[in-house]
Formats: structure tokens, sequence, C-alpha cells
């Protein structure tokens, strides 16, 4: 049966993508200052810049913040001044003071799973954000263990298994992205619980799952719903 859960942190615990969204928006007005924003190349330049910094600048609002003024400056050939530039500056700090809001029911879902299951915070970003977020929460207590890490990958995932001597196919993964919170568990051999968010970071949408892999996860529709797929996967696992 499953002997460890893990729990995703942004937009699984609590909100975080709206904020993203929200400089985003703040990000394509500034721009328009100086170009034309219903060009598709804005937003797609913003993104392409972001993934290119990934392996440098990791993932959070700091990351976003630097790629912000670098897409700015490409984009303008030069020309925002440096009154803008700060501005992009103080969005991404906005973004990094934003209150943690929970999710509702969510903090029920993860006690109600804690009493049958040693459970797993393993979430990405910037580590005194992500550790902000944590304390801020709450729900700190709940967890075993509290993983924070650059990247979500099979590597990741088979080295927290690891550390608690278990299986793939003795864990299973909660969490609203398919690309780092499922697909690593389940090539590993474990299970997944994915719980969509209503929006999502295009960076995050990518995935190779299959139809293969469907006897492997559960898709639910609020936080209420995780205890219960959490034991019909535990019941697949003896199976």
């Amino acid at each position: 049966m499953l002997k460890l859960i893990g729990f995703d942190g942004d937009d699984t615990l609590w909100h975080s993508e709206g904020y993203y969204r929200e400089a985003s928006v703040q990000f394509t007005a500034l721009i328009g200052r100086y170009v034309d924003v219903t060009d598709a190349h804005v937003q797609a330049g913003m993104l392409a810049t972001e993934r290119r910094n990934l392996k440098l600048f990791g993932y959070g609002a700091k990351g976003m913040t630097l790629s912000m003024v670098e897409t700015a400056i490409a984009i303008t050939e030069g020309r925002i001044s440096a009154a803008d530039i700060h501005q992009l500056v103080e969005i991404g700090k906005h973004v990094l003071q934003h209150p943690v809001e929970l999710l509702p029911g969510i903090r029920e879902a993860v006690t109600a799973v804690a009493e049958q299951h040693a459970v797993v915070l393993v979430t990405k970003g910037d580590l005194f954000h992500q550790e902000k977020k944590v304390a801020q929460s709450g729900m700190a207590d709940l967890f075993h263990r509290i993983e924070i890490v650059s990247e979500k990958d099979t590597a990741t995932y088979r080295r927290v298994l690891a550390e608690f001597s278990l299986q793939p196919n003795q864990f299973a993964m909660v969490g609203n992205s398919l690309r780092s919170d499922i697909e690593p568990v389940i090539r590993l051999g474990g299970w997944g619980v994915h719980m969509p968010y209503h929006v999502t970071w295009e960076h995050e949408l990518e995935n190779g799952l299959g139809e293969a892999d469907a006897p492997r996860m559960l898709t639910v529709a609020a936080p209420a719903d995780i205890p219960a797929a959490i034991a019909q996967l535990s019941a697949r696992a003896v199976a």
C-alpha cells in the first residue's frame, strides 16, 4: 500500500499563478508605451526569455523579474527608461510580497491524508520565497518533511524516496502540474493525483503522459476529493 504522499505547494496548497498573471498584465501595459502589444511576439518573447533563463535563475518571482527586464530592453531596443525598469522591479517585489491564501478545504484534505499516511511537501522555486510561503501557510506542522527544490524531475523524487527508504510504488504525488508533479513520479513507478488549477503557466502544460499512464493517476476537481483518490490509488498499489 502507499506509505508516503507528496503534496505540491503553489496552486495546490495555496494560490500562486494568479499573481504572476497579474504581473504579466502590468508588464504588457508598461511595454505598451513603447511597442504595439497586440503583436503576439511580446508575450512569446517573454515566455522564450523565461525558458532560456530557467537554468540560470530557476523558478519564481526573482527569475521572472529579471526576465521581464531583459525582455523589455530587447523589445524596446533599449528605449525603455530607467524609471520604467524600476517599475518592473516593483512589480516583481509585489509578487514576492503577496499574501498566502490557501485553497478552500486543502488543510482539511491534507490532515485527512496525514491520518493514514506520512506526508511530505515537495515544492519548487526560490528558496526564500517558498520558505516564507510555507511559514505563512500555517501548514508546516502537517508534513513529515519539507523539500524545496530547484526542479521536480525523476532524480528529485528518487532522492526523496531514498531518504524515506521507500520504493516508487509506495509513493503518490498530489499536484496541479502534470509536467512537474505527476509525470516524473509515474515514470519512476509511482502514483499521481492531478488537481488542475484554473490557470497554469504555459511551461507547465507540456508533458509526455499518455493513455498507458492513466491507470497510475486520478484527476480530482477539489481538495475535498483528495483523500478518496489516495485511498483508491492505495488499493490499486496493493492489487
